[in-house]
This record gives C-alpha cells, sequence and structure tokens, in this order.
C-alpha cells in the first residue's frame, strides 16, 4: 500500500499529494468554525410546535422525571415549581419555562489557546471528535481491539491536526490498560499537552469532575477566580431514559454549573426502545429529559450557560440493534433543531453511524447525520470524526474519512459561494467568451482557479485508468496513511514549562491520592 501510495503522489493525484510544507502532511482549510448561512430546515409547523411543546410540559407536569440524586431533590424541593414524591419530580409549565429563561442564547467557551475560543448558539457551528469507545479499529490491525492509552493518544492527536475539529469531547477511545481510578488523570494530561482545543469532563463521581476542572483551570495558568468567571470548559451528561436522571451525572452537573462552565444535557432516546416509537414522542420526551436538568443548573446558577442536545433515533426492530443516520433521525434532529430555537437554548447534534468498518454504509449514515446537524442549525456537533459500530469503535481512518466531509461543510457555509457583486456575476467574461471560447485560459478565471473551488485532501478525482496505474488505492487505505503520515510528523502546540511540571505534579499527587474510587 505504502508504495502505492508513493506511486500515486508522483502521478500527481489530489489525495496522495503529501509534500510537506514545514509539518503539514496535507494542505487542508484554516481554522475557522463555521457560522451556518443557510435558513434551517423546519418540517414543524406553528401547530406542530405547539404539540411537541405541550407533550414535553405533560410530561413534566403529569408524569415527571425521576431525579436519583439527594442533593438534587432537595434543590428542586425548596422550589415553588417542582412536586416531589419519593424520587419523583414534576414541574408546572410556567415554571419550565421561567427558569430555561435565563440560561443564555449565546455564550462562549474559552481553553488554555484563546485563539480556539468557541461560540455557543446563533448561527455558530463547531464540531468535535469521536468519544468515548471502549474498543478501536484500523486497517493495520484489521480488527476490533480494546482501547489503549497509545491509540487514545494518537487520536487526540488527529484531533488537534484538524482543523475542521473544534473541540476534544471525553476520551476519543477508551484507554482501558489505564486503571479506571486514575484513567482520567492520565488522558486529561494528554488532551491537555497534545492539544490546545475546548476539553470536556465526564460527570462520572466528585473526583474526575473537580480534577478536570482543576486541570483545565492550571492548563490555562489561570486563578480559581479567572476560571469561574466565564466558561473554560464542559461538559455532557445523559439521561437514563425513560424519564431518569442518575446520582453521579447529576452530581457532577450541579459542579460544574456552581463553577459557572459549559452545561449540555443530551437525552440518549432510541425511538421503540427507551422513547416511544413514534418521532414525535421521541423528541417530547427527548425534550422533557432535556429541560428539567436545565432547569436544575438554573436553580443552582441563574444564568449557568446551558445547551440542549438531540440523540433521538431508532432502533431496527428485527433485532433491537441502534440505527444512526437513518431519515427517522434526520427529522428528529432537525425538528429538535426548531424546538432548542422555541425555548432559546443552543443545541448539540452529532455525527454518527451504525457501521463497523470505515465502509460506504459508514460515509452515507454519518454524511446524513452531519447534514441533518446542519439543517437543524445545531450549533455544537459531537461525534464528527472517527465513529463506528454505534459508538463502540473509534476508528483513525474513519476520523480521517469524516474530516473530509467535516471540510465539505465549512467551504459549503463560505459565503463567498453566494456574493452576486459584478466580479461573481462576470458580464464581462461571458462577453469575452462568448459562444467560440472556453473559460480556462481568461484571464478573470486565471485570477481565481488556484481558490476558486474546494480542494479535497482524500478525494480521488482522478479517472479510472489513472486511479489504477497509480496503485488502485481505496479510500480507507488512502486515509490509513494520512493517519499514518500525521502521527509521524505530530508536534504539540507549546505550553509553558511551569504550567506543564505544574499539571504534571498535579497528576502525580492525584495519582498518589488514589484518584477516583471505582466498584472494583
Amino acid at each position: 500500500m505504502a508504495e502505492a501510495l508513493k506511486r500515486r503522489r508522483r502521478a500527481g493525484g489530489r489525495a496522495g499529494n503529501a509534500e510537506r510544507r514545514g509539518t503539514a502532511v496535507i494542505e487542508q482549510m484554516p481554522w475557522a468554525p463555521p457560522v451556518n448561512i443557510d435558513r434551517p430546515v423546519e418540517p414543524l409547523d406553528a401547530d406542530g410546535i405547539a404539540a411537541i411543546h405541550d407533550g414535553a410540559m405533560r410530561i413534566l407536569e403529569e408524569i415527571g422525571i425521576e431525579f436519583l440524586n439527594p442533593e438534587a431533590l432537595d434543590i428542586l424541593r425548596g422550589s415553588r415549581g417542582c412536586t416531589i414524591t419519593g424520587e419523583n419530580v414534576r414541574m408546572g409549565r410556567d415554571f419550565v419555562m421561567e427558569m430555561i429563561a435565563k440560561a443564555p442564547r449565546e455564550w462562549t467557551i474559552t481553553p488554555r489557546n484563546p485563539a480556539r475560543q468557541l461560540s455557543m448558539g446563533g448561527r455558530n457551528m463547531v464540531f468535535g471528535n469521536v468519544s468515548s469507545p471502549p474498543n478501536y479499529w484500523d486497517m493495520a490491525l484489521g480488527r476490533k481491539v480494546a482501547g489503549t492509552r497509545e491509540m487514545c493518544r494518537n487520536l487526540l492527536k488527529l484531533s488537534q491536526y484538524f482543523n475542521c475539529v473544534h473541540f476534544i469531547g471525553g476520551y476519543p477511545v477508551e484507554p482501558q490498560d489505564i486503571h479506571a481510578s486514575v484513567r482520567h488523570l492520565d488522558v486529561l494530561y494528554d488532551k491537555l499537552t497534545l492539544t490546545d482545543k475546548v476539553a470536556h469532563a465526564y460527570c462520572l463521581g466528585r473526583e474526575r469532575v473537580e480534577d478536570v476542572m482543576d486541570m483545565v483551570r492550571i492548563a490555562a495558568g489561570l486563578t480559581d477566580a479567572e476560571f469561574e468567571a466565564r466558561p473554560h470548559m464542559y461538559t455532557n451528561i445523559n439521561s437514563t431514559s425513560p424519564l431518569k436522571h442518575d446520582y453521579p451525572m447529576l452530581d457532577g452537573w450541579m459542579r460544574v454549573a456552581r463553577r459557572n462552565q459549559g452545561l449540555v444535557v443530551t437525552p440518549f432516546t432510541l425511538a421503540g426502545a427507551m422513547a416511544p416509537v413514534t418521532m414525535s414522542g421521541a423528541v417530547a420526551l427527548s425534550l422533557a429529559e432535556g429541560l428539567c436538568a436545565v432547569v436544575l443548573a438554573q436553580i443552582v446558577r441563574p444564568g449557568a450557560c446551558c445547551a440542549i442536545g438531540t440523540f433521538t433515533s431508532n432502533v431496527d426492530m428485527k433485532t433491537g440493534a441502534p440505527a444512526f443516520g437513518t431519515p427517522e433521525y434526520m427529522r428528529a434532529t432537525q425538528m429538535t433543531g426548531q424546538m432548542a430555537r422555541f425555548y432559546g437554548l443552543p443545541m448539540r447534534a452529532s455525527g454518527v453511524c451504525a457501521a463497523n468498518v470505515p465502509d460506504g454504509q459508514a460515509m452515507w449514515e454519518t454524511s446524513n447525520s452531519l447534514w441533518s446537524a446542519v439543517q437543524s442549525g445545531a450549533n455544537m456537533v459531537y461525534h464528527a470524526a472517527g465513529w463506528l459500530e454505534g459508538g463502540l469503535i473509534a476508528s483513525p481512518e474513519k476520523f480521517v474519512m469524516d474530516c473530509e466531509i467535516l471540510q465539505h461543510i465549512q467551504r459549503y457555509m463560505d459565503p463567498t459561494l453566494t456574493a452576486t457583486g459584478p466580479e461573481e456575476i462576470a458580464l464581462e467574461a461571458v462577453r469575452e467568451v462568448g459562444d467560440q471560447g472556453h473559460y480556462f485560459g481568461i484571464q478573470h478565471t486565471q485570477d481565481r482557479y488556484t481558490t476558486a473551488f474546494y480542494q479535497p485532501f482524500l478525494s480521488d478525482w482522478t479517472n479510472y485508468e489513472a486511479w489504477e496505474a497509480a496503485g488502485a488505492v481505496w479510500t480507507p487505505q488512502r486515509a490509513h496513511q494520512v493517519f499514518q503520515d500525521i502521527i509521524a510528523s505530530f508536534e504539540p502546540p507549546p505550553m509553558d514549562a511551569a504550567i506543564h511540571e505544574e499539571l504534571a505534579a498535579f497528576v502525580e499527587r492525584r495519582k498518589a491520592e488514589g484518584g477516583a474510587p471505582t466498584d472494583f
């Protein structure tokens, strides 16, 4: 394969054209989180929005949500809008709407490198890497294996390298060769030293959340007061559908809220399994589960920066297996986007698939899910690069392939494509060519040809004969070579030596103290 890629480069194929400029492996688009210039797709009319809103409110008012956290129950018990029976919490709709109105419509997250600041809300869109798969697959292995720290580090390097990946979610693959009690310390150390982008904390117990917030603060060189002045990291929690929020996630949610960091709640509702089989019912259930967590955050800290997520898809009713990138998934995402705007909250979506390897199925399902996020007006897109097998596998080849799609989206949103000035209408160029020539050689084309169109780093636009002569290299093979080249040439972003030393010392101290408790 490597020899075929060398031949391909000599033949001038675009994807293999890896001449280095400094340490660059590919010529990629610049860091420029896109602004969505399109009107969102809105499948619901006014009556539809009202019906889903009423359904979500009736779930909260009449059925309630189980809050499996005594502290959260005590906080909610002190609020006039809640009725609590045991662990069941019911909320009046006026109270819910009053509380969520306290959440800002737009907010920012500033990581250790301020140039990587992200804007949440409005028409802003940011994309993140795959998060949390326990397993890993690449073409060199050719099989699924448990994740390791080295695999996790390599995926972090890809996440830093690609400008179209804007934030670092949870562990890009679960490093199962590190004991669970200290895993968060090692991975966050790797994340904060190998990347300078926005980072995430898992809500899996007090120690993990507090450690991550302290490590992010140290890496940015901030005091506690400076850290808490605005968001510098975020967390994402999932409800336990149907109709539950568990103890550790609520605990972390409240801790992050108190320190004024970013909060994203994403119910994982699979229609036909953990939610009604109808998409409107599944969306209403998802909204109820998400909005009640936003209410809790606003009671803990009025004005807390919150976003509501969607992970509403369906199951294969023949097997019960989750399905992603389906027509139902796309519509549910678009519907949730309408409802997020109705509630005035930023929205999170995902780039997902059910495929087991980086093949055609993987790409059409991922493309469907990513473009439905764009169509829905989503602001934060999780798992946008590297996800396989419904989130059970992370793959570097899939990561590289997905980044081609992300660059398509970035270019698609470039406002110069829809500019309509005299130079774009190009009447003089049309007059010059008339009906007898072509546009290749005229000055209007010569002035613009290098930037006129999107230039892929992975796609192969040669014809069959040229592709065959260059080694007949399939897309996943090209992606594998790009992955290897990036890892071989990777240079971590700079970090002040004193900060690096303080961060390492924190990790060693917390390891000596035992890290976080586990069940084993």
